[in-house]
């Protein structure tokens, strides 16, 4: 029972700590309040548990709003300002942050060419970045469960339209894994293990436990 000695993180095919970067756009409250592809509480708990999986395994993160600075929109919601609040975030008018340069700027500079892709909506914050990083030579990753569009016809539009033009969807319990990968690599285990939980609150050593206590 021995691993492999580990592949080269940064041109290892699959996602690792060290090839790829975190991109989380526009979760503020007005997309929050106008998500209808998933309910919003179980939305919220599993972007909130992707940040903090991108924090555990410390990924650059590239963290956008869009109209704080112009007064038409709130800053992100709370939940997320209590894990990424200590980053900058890259505010702007566009729609689409690939069309605002100092958002394309700072995800140039990471130099990882593997993006894990969040935003609201689906249908437009999220495909329209992903289609121009997609046609400029990065590899695209969409967290499936950790965005949303105004309806669930559009959001799986959307994720079909990104995924023709060589979008990976994913789910963020895969990203997890796949950027843990060994559970011989100690250091993020107790940090993954916070996050591995589930939104409906069930605990499988709990549940084993009630099951043997009968």
């Amino acid at each position: 029972m021995a691993s492999e000695a580990i592949r080269n993180a940064q041109t290892d095919d699959l996602l690792t700590p060290e090839n790829s970067a975190f991109i989380i756009i526009d979760y503020q409250p007005i997309q929050v309040s106008s998500i209808r592809s998933i309910p919003r509480d179980e939305l919220v708990f599993n972007i909130v548990s992707t940040a903090k999986a991108a924090v555990n395994f410390n990924l650059p993160i590239i963290h956008s709003t869009v109209n704080v600075a112009t007064g038409r929109n709130k800053p992100p919601i709370q939940e997320l300002q209590d894990v990424l609040g200590h980053l900058p975030t890259y505010d702007r008018t566009s729609i689409n942050s690939w069309e605002d340069s100092e958002f394309k700027q700072a995800v140039k500079a990471l130099g990882r060419r593997k993006l894990i892709m969040t935003a609201l909506w689906t249908e437009a914050c999220l495909t329209f970045p992903a289609l121009d990083a997609i046609r400029e030579g990065y590899e695209v990753y969409v967290p499936v469960d950790a965005v949303g569009g105004t309806s669930l016809a559009a959001h799986e539009a959307a994720l079909r339209r990104v995924e023709q033009a060589g979008a990976k969807l994913i789910s963020r319990v895969q990203m997890y894994c796949e950027l843990q990968r060994d559970w011989a690599r100690e250091a993020t285990v107790p940090g993954f293990m916070d996050v591995f939980e589930s939104f409906d609150g069930f605990n499988p050593e709990k549940a084993a436990q009630s099951a043997a206590n009968g």
